[in-house]
């Protein structure tokens, strides 16, 4: 053990007993402000990390990670539909980076019952569609039956649809639908109710099978309004997104229909550009966090350098160098941040698994998204932000470190 290291230990255990050191309190509140600093930090990342995994995962749940669409309208203002065949599907899957394919057809109509009607869209699910989110996301019953060739006229319907229009599994319930100066009328069975608190999507959409929709839209079997696609990598978006577009868009097919690809986050560009302002919230937090732990543990180090000034002159007095003494109040700051660290780390983790598991703090779904606020754990990000705070931390007592050099062996061991 070297004198430095052995002289800031003793300093840091010293508790000796019937004499008044206002260094104490100044170092349990650094200590403190670095263990809650860290810990806040961790909380605010995982959240934030965990927050925009939901939601983003809701929308995408819905759309997927890209569309391809028309960008064709026929002369009622209604897109005309897709040619999704074989030959459009080769091009698509032709991009390694796609990982699933399945079309969908869309239809606007009105619900209505005897109490009350809503305008909604009948989105139409091919059977090879991923269901999953919608799996996760329902309350009572089931998924309609998505028969290759076949319409099952059942619907899968939102919460707050039932709600508004007093409907539950089992409950049947006519949609009409204009189209070309005339209505016609078609009966449904309700076969589930899902909720996803999204209630741009809650409110707007309705699900049932892909060939009811085409029949309501007197399409063909290889028509449809689009391909969602999912894609490996969410971080390749952009260039997926590009990269696609280039290859389909504006081309025509025998119809004259031209062909538009989207990423989600130009489809709901409000929903991801919220998410993008969560980014900066989060660093903020992180850099008020890290300026309040250097500020608490350069005040203590500077009221245990007041209250140690005697004995740095007499350090200095028996031969040792201004950099020695220096090392010794190195060490002891090292001691406390490593301290403070330990504990803010176990701490932030320690709530942060209680919320995921427990889901302790509730949320109001109608502004928020979601029932509880979730939790997102993300090792590398809480080990590049503790490696900051050291390292920024280390930087910091460094420079305060320097008065000592300016004290005199002769003053300062007269200092009372």
């Amino acid at each position: 053990m070297t004198f430095e290291l052995f002289i800031a230990r003793r300093i840091y255990s010293d508790n000796s007993e019937g004499e008044k050191r206002f260094s104490r309190p100044a170092v349990r509140i650094a200590l403190a402000g670095i263990a809650i600093g860290i810990a806040v930090m961790i909380i605010s990342l995982s959240v934030v990390f965990g927050f925009k995994r939901e939601v983003a995962g809701k929308v995408i749940g819905f759309g997927s990670h890209i569309q391809l669409l028309s960008l064709t309208q026929s002369y009622e203002r209604e897109m005309l539909p897709v040619l999704t065949n074989d030959s459009l599907l080769r091009i698509v899957k032709k991009f390694k980076e796609v990982d699933h394919v399945q079309a969908f057809a869309t239809k606007m109509g009105i619900l209505k019952t005897e109490e009350d009607f809503c305008g909604i869209t009948f989105k139409g699910l091919s059977q090879e569609y991923d269901t999953a989110f919608l799996h996760e996301s329902l309350i009572a019953g089931t998924m309609p039956r998505l028969n290759d060739g076949e319409s099952s006229n059942e619907l899968l319907i939102s919460n707050k649809i039932a709600r508004m229009l007093h409907l539950q599994v089992g409950s049947k319930v006519f949609a009409y639908f204009v189209s070309n100066e005339s209505m016609r009328a078609r009966r449904f069975k309700v076969c589930g109710i899902f909720e996803t608190n999204m209630s741009e999507y809650d409110t707007s959409f309705a699900m049932t099978d892909i060939h009811t929709v085409r029949k309501l839209n007197n399409w063909d079997d290889d028509m449809s309004s689009g391909y969602e696609i999912t894609i490996k990598d969410f971080s390749q978006l952009r260039d997926v997104t590009f990269q696609m577009a280039a290859k389909i868009n504006k081309g025509l097919d025998r119809n004259g229909v031209t062909y538009g690809v989207f990423s989600i986050k130009e489809l709901a560009p409000h929903t991801f550009s919220w998410l993008a302002v969560l980014d900066m919230n989060v660093v903020m937090i992180i850099i008020l966090m890290i300026c309040v732990s250097v500020f608490t543990v350069v005040s203590g180090l500077l009221i245990i350098m007041l209250e140690r000034i005697n004995m740095i002159g007499i350090l200095k007095a028996l031969g040792a160098t201004n950099f020695s003494i220096r090392k010794v109040f190195m060490n002891f700051a090292i001691m406390l941040v490593g301290k403070g660290l330990i504990i803010g780390n176990i701490a932030g983790l320690l709530l942060c698994y209680v919320q995921n598991f427990f889901h302790l703090v509730r949320l109001d779904a109608s502004i928020y998204y979601l029932s509880y606020v979730p939790v997102e754990i993300n090792y590398l990000y809480i080990l590049l932000i503790n490696l900051g705070t050291i390292l920024i931390t280390s930087l910091v007592i460094f420079g305060s470190s320097y008065l000592v050099s300016i004290s005199k062996p002769a003053k300062t061991m007269r200092w009372d």
